[in-house]
């Protein structure tokens, strides 16, 4: 959805826009996306493959064999494997819009999940792994939205909040446990907390009176941020990752020649 060329097409074919995003951070750091055409696709009920990079589900975990070329300023290689073994799969599809154009699955909330990619990130921890998808253009239903996923005691808590384009507001809070079980909840009040470097707007959920802050900075773009967030939920404090995404600047016209020089298109397979 945030490739320029799949903007550019008029968004009739989505199969000839696909890509496997992979960002690493830190030093070494690397963001990889090109946007690749129809030949480059392969998929079964197992295996999701674009172009020499594949995901694929061996019946207890998702391996993801990466084969990359990061983007500038920094082109290089980057290859490895990306293993995630969810602690369970959860069966649960949450409505974003009111018409069910939008939509959130939270296939494995809590997972392990081991990396061991070129430039020396190889790393074990708990991860996730999720899903968003619709019929419709995001920027064309929703203004900004916000989304976090925090650790709490076996499981963990994701917020999700949006102001829709009809100035109705999505306030979304949902609770799984390490079995996949999930319960809607009370969202805690919103916090707004410092904005990133492009200067997005950021808030998530917080107890009464506690601050939000930012403790590592991941990604940052025009319209989107992502980095680990400190908040405080039931009086435990968890560092997750948080997102802000702004749907009124993406839509601009003079965002997309920007994300072209970080996402290189390739009609084909290579």
């Amino acid at each position: 959805m945030f490739s320029p060329w799949y903007r550019w097409s008029g968004r009739r074919d989505p199969e000839n826009h696909v890509c496997l995003n992979v960002v690493t951070y830190g030093p070494g750091g690397r963001f990889t996306m090109t946007d690749r055409g129809r030949p480059a696709l392969h998929r079964s009920a197992t295996e999701f493959r674009v172009g020499p990079s594949r995901m694929v589900w061996d019946g207890s975990a998702l391996v993801i064999e990466v084969d990359e070329w990061s983007s500038w300023p920094l082109v290089s290689r980057v290859q490895g494997r990306i293993v995630l073994t969810p602690a369970a799969l959860a069966d649960v599809e949450l409505p974003l819009s009111p018409d069910g154009a939008h939509a959130w699955r939270p296939l494995a909330p809590v997972a392990r999940v081991t990396v061991d990619l070129s430039q020396g990130h190889r790393w074990q921890g708990h991860g996730y792994f999720d899903s968003n998808h619709g019929t419709s253009a995001l920027e064309r239903d929703f203004r900004t939205w916000t989304w976090g996923r925090f650790p709490v005691g076996d499981g963990a808590v994701c917020f999700y909040d949006a102001e829709r384009s009809d100035g109705t507001r999505l306030e979304t809070a949902v609770r799984f446990d390490r079995d996949g079980r999930h319960t809607l909840v009370e969202p805690p009040p919103r916090a707004t907390f410092g904005r990133s470097r492009w200067l997005v707007a950021r808030e998530t959920r917080a107890d009464a009176g506690f601050q939000p802050r930012q403790v590592l900075a991941m990604l940052d773009a025009p319209f989107y941020t992502r980095a680990v967030v400190e908040t405080q939920i039931g009086g435990e404090l968890s560092r997750g990752v948080h997102e802000a995404l702004d749907l009124r600047r993406f839509k601009g016209p003079w965002l997309m020649p920007m994300l072209a020089t970080r996402v290189p298109r390739r009609a084909g397979w290579g």
